[in-house]
């Protein structure tokens, strides 16, 4: 009778164990596939980017410098979400969208780049791909601290540490990118 009873305890926790470690795979999980859709739309939104420049570039008073800082963020984002890196992804991500921004802005600047069919279209396309990475950067956010509570909860930590399943690292933007632009700023006297 012992005998069955140690056997059930160890078979319940056999199964515990299974269970947990299955939860904290799909935990896991979660994070990759959050991060693999936030990745899709980086990836549709740099795409875009250069077209916009070069529509820009038309405009041979349009501010080089500004076409140039966002090139830069654009291959800095490239490079920090090629590694993983998601604290240096939101920094290049910040620097991006505030890039992205200014030339919004400064377009108000030219009446017929403002008017350019394809411009419009590009400033559309990118406003909507902005949109829609910062509601999947919530779920990705979302799913990582799910992933973060998991693996330090106990009895759950136990299999997390001997299992390798790490701590995923939240995607946050830097203050810049929170940041509004400053449109007297850019323009003098004439906002």
């Amino acid at each position: 009778m012992t005998q069955w009873i140690v056997f059930g305890i160890l078979a319940i926790l056999v199964i515990y164990g299974v269970s947990l470690y299955n939860n904290l795979v799909s935990v896991k999980n979660a994070v990759a596939k959050a991060w693999a859709n936030i990745d899709v739309l980086l990836k549709q939104r740099h795409d875009e980017i250069p077209k916009l420049v070069e529509v820009c570039k038309q405009y041979q008073q349009f501010e080089q410098s500004t076409l140039q800082n966002v090139i830069q963020a654009r291959s800095q984002v490239q490079a920090a979400g090629a590694r993983g890196d998601m604290q240096a992804l939101g920094q290049a991500e910040g620097a991006l969208r505030a890039g992205v921004g200014r030339i919004f802005a400064v377009a108000e600047a030219y009446p017929e780049l403002k008017t350019n069919t394809q411009f419009m279209q590009l400033q559309s396309r990118i406003s909507a791909l902005e949109n829609a990475i910062a509601d999947r950067r919530e779920f990705y956010n979302d799913a990582a601290t799910i992933n973060n509570v998991q693996i330090e909860m106990f009895p759950a930590n136990l299999i997390a540490s001997r299992c390798n399943f790490g701590v995923k690292a939240l995607l946050d933007f830097s203050a810049e990118e929170k940041a509004d632009i400053d449109v007297k700023q850019l323009f003098g006297s004439k906002a």
